[in-house]
């Protein structure tokens, strides 16, 4: 598995990746509805933030978004090599 920096991505590219993120958790945020670009923004400000980070595994190639102590325990487990953060 690798970290991408977000940075590293376009703004399209990263716009997209969120999006798809934020359609497939299907998130609840209680009994207010939140729109898709206020969602959107809420998890680009926490990648900004060292919040979260993207994950793209190889194995699946498939591309994520974890926790930073979802990353954490997969380097605790040996998953991911600590170097990359």
């Amino acid at each position: 598995m690798l970290l991408i920096p977000y940075q590293e991505l376009s703004a399209d590219t990263l716009e997209g990746l969120i999006e798809a993120f934020v359609l497939r958790e299907g998130t609840e945020y209680g009994e207010q509805d939140i729109s898709l670009s206020d969602k959107v923004a809420q998890v680009k400000s926490q990648l900004q933030a060292d919040q979260l980070v993207i994950l793209y595994s190889e194995l699946h190639e498939s591309v994520d978004i974890i926790t930073k102590q979802q990353w954490r325990q997969l380097v605790k487990q040996g998953e991911i090599e600590s170097d990359q953060l």
